[in-house]
């Protein structure tokens, strides 16, 4: 593929070695005003000369472009779609077929707390259906240190506000400030690291085949230029099994309808492709 590269980002990765030309010029533009004003640069010239400067400056501007944010239940509307709507009519799919295993894919997992979020829901149903299942959750990131840190799951409490009670009580084990998800939680996630941008795989090697009836790209898309996001979408869409579903985030949603994939609910950033 093809890279663009703005100014600063040559200079960048002639320092570093590391491409950001993928990043979306506002989100990057934008990080480099910010990283400007905190060291208290008035120009960006002074700031890319700086850059050249200073090696820890460097790798404080390139971990500040690392997008490993997320939330428990994050986008209410959206995860009150999956819960009452989307993942029943999986499992009522399911029934009708041979294979028993719902599949899912986290593809930027961050701490977990998306992975895990989708892990509660469907061990609530699992105690509420008649007919048992199965289910995996591939959770994914580009960054070795952030895995490991989704895969002991531990969280304070501000990172918990969007669970409620019944849930922590049920999922955590509290130790002072710290909440700890409980093993039983964990058993059908895998995590593991992989790159989005390998032009070689379109899934997690450890998921085998993808068939994924869930592939999510929350919160994610709109850091990067339009050939990444393409990219990412074409990816996604090549992992999801034929009736399959790709959720992003709220403000996602027109970069998704302007590929091939159309809104199954409105306004609940789930879609189906065309």
């Amino acid at each position: 593929m093809k890279r663009r590269h703005t100014p600063i980002a040559d200079l960048l990765e002639r320092l570093n070695g590391v491409d950001i030309s993928f990043y979306d010029d506002t989100f990057l533009n934008r990080s480099l005003q910010r990283r400007a004003a905190e060291t208290h640069c008035e120009t960006m010239d002074r700031y890319a000369a700086l850059l050249e400067e200073s090696k820890a400056e460097r790798e404080r501007f390139m971990n500040s472009l690392q997008i490993h944010y997320s939330e428990f239940f994050r986008n209410p509307l959206t995860f009150a779609v999956l819960e009452k709507i989307i993942l029943p009519l999986m499992l009522q799919k399911k029934e009708q077929s041979s294979r028993r295993e719902i599949r899912i894919w986290s593809s930027a997992c961050a701490a977990g707390q998306e992975a895990y979020s989708l892990a509660m829901l469907l061990e609530e149903m699992k105690k509420t259906t008649q007919d048992p299942f199965n289910y995996r959750i591939f959770a994914t990131d580009r960054s070795g240190p952030v895995v490991d840190e989704a895969r002991q799951g531990h969280f304070c409490e501000e990172a918990i506000r969007n669970v409620n009670l019944k849930r922590v009580n049920s999922w955590f084990t509290e130790n002072g400030p710290i909440y700890t998800v409980k093993q039983e939680l964990k058993e059908n996630i895998d995590f593991s690291v992989f790159d989005l941008f390998n032009e070689q795989l379109s899934s997690p090697p450890s998921s085998i085949f993808g068939g994924f009836d869930l592939v999510l790209c929350a919160n994610l898309l709109f850091y990067y230029k339009k050939e990444y996001r393409d990219m990412i979408l074409e990816k996604a869409g090549k992992s999801l099994a034929k009736t399959g579903y790709l959720m992003t985030g709220e403000a996602e949603r027109d970069i998704v309808l302007k590929y091939r994939y159309q809104e199954v609910y409105p306004q609940s950033g789930i879609f189906q492709m065309n």
